[in-house]
């Protein structure tokens, strides 16, 4: 029987819960779409799509809502609707979605961060901080971030916090990527080092998961850039998964790759990041490819759902818009030289290549028909977890 807890779980980095639709915005699933065609190819089941919810903007656009329409409507389930928004024309997917304020991020992070702070990782320090006089945010020398105001007042507060000194390593080390141990990106693990040397794991958000029981002002919640991570390793528990790998671009890594450092690896869970490039998804220049090369309505989306996903793994750096031309050819070339019988041992091969983060076998004219979708994913609806 085949050890799935050897086998990465493959989850997008938690998306922000802004003003878009996927639709309209199809950038921003690229980790998702990645995600599920990386389990698919490992054979496992699909994983819940990951949002981020506990976001500054969402604290001003909550209020807005509550002042202006369904007065009564609590935080989670507004952001809830919003999330089902973001699939509109279609159905939640079937996996379900998973929030980083979840009750079950919460209840993981409630053990982790116990474990943290017996094992003297994270501390609780009372220190000085400035509160916003008009809102009470947490803000520095400058303008509040979250109402306008000018004016700062400094109080006392307990915090959480991490001294990057009690670390056993670095903040951001080759072993913490999945694909890149041999030659990891230097210039991000070097963005990852500049940060305080004490980091704070405490915010003041009207959403997230509540820090009170640390004895922590009301105000409070754990760090979001924490918790993205906390909601990653959530999906992986909830799986049984102990090898997590979270899709994501090189931009937010070097944003929140610090603040994980405490907790991607708990109590044999190592959660790693898998870096991807970024897509244009550009409708007049697909178009045109599609058309100059004869692509068939019904392979145009597995180009861009499937595909060009596996192909931003690949690159890094970013698909150029030039690029899209030739992928589409290579696309339809594979499609003609499908086989009626994909072979097994390739199709072992890829997903032996696959979880480990190897992804030269996209471009492989002989490996990639053998591995095609039979059709484009269902997506069918599911509860919320």
């Amino acid at each position: 029987m085949t050890d799935t807890t050897a086998i990465p779980l493959y989850v997008n980095g938690p998306v922000q819960n802004g003003v878009f639709s996927l639709a309209s915005a199809p950038g921003k699933a690229v980790g998702i779409r990645l995600a599920a065609a990386l389990n698919a190819l490992t054979g496992q089941a699909p994983v819940a799509h990951l949002w981020n919810t506990v976001t500054l903007a969402g604290d001003q656009r909550h209020r807005t809502a509550h002042r202006q329409d369904f007065p009564g409507l609590p935080r989670a389930e507004r952001e809830a609707r919003q999330i089902a928004a973001k699939y509109t024309p279609g159905p939640l997917p079937q996996s379900g979605v998973l929030t980083d304020a979840d009750p079950a991020v919460a209840v993981l992070a409630r053990t982790v961060l116990e474990d943290l702070l017996a094992h003297g990782t994270v501390r609780l320090e009372e220190d000085t901080v400035h509160l916003c006089a008009r809102c009470g945010h947490m803000t520095g020398t400058g303008a509040c971030r979250a109402c306008g105001a000018a004016q700062a007042l400094p109080a006392r507060r307990r915090l959480l916090t991490h001294l990057l000194a009690d670390a056993p390593g670095l903040p951001l080390e080759p072993e913490d990527f999945h694909a890149f141990r041999a030659r990891p990106p230097a210039q991000l693990l070097h963005a990852a080092r500049d940060v305080p040397d004490r980091l704070l794991l405490c915010r003041t958000r009207a959403h997230g998961i509540r820090l009170g029981w640390l004895g922590l002002d009301d105000a409070f919640v754990l760090d979001p850039r924490t918790g993205l991570h906390l909601a990653c390793l959530a999906a992986a528990h909830h799986r049984g998964a102990a090898r997590p790998v979270m899709a994501l671009t090189d931009g937010p890594a070097a944003h929140i790759a610090a603040y994980g450092a405490p907790v991607r690896r708990f109590r044999g869970t190592q959660l790693r990041y898998l870096l991807h490039g970024r897509i244009p998804y550009d409708p007049p220049l697909l178009d045109q490819s599609f058309g100059i090369h004869r692509l068939a309505p019904e392979l145009r989306e597995p180009f861009t759902h499937w595909y060009l996903p596996l192909c931003a793994a690949r690159e890094r750096a970013g698909i150029s818009p030039a690029r899209l031309p030739a992928l589409v050819k290579f696309w339809r070339r594979a499609h003609l030289r499908r086989p009626d019988h994909p072979d097994p041992s390739i199709r072992a091969e890829v997903a032996s290549a696959a979880a480990r983060g190897d992804f030269r076998w996209v471009t492989d004219i002989s490996a990639l028909p053998h591995v095609l979708p039979t059709r484009p994913p269902h997506r069918g609806r599911a509860p919320r977890r």
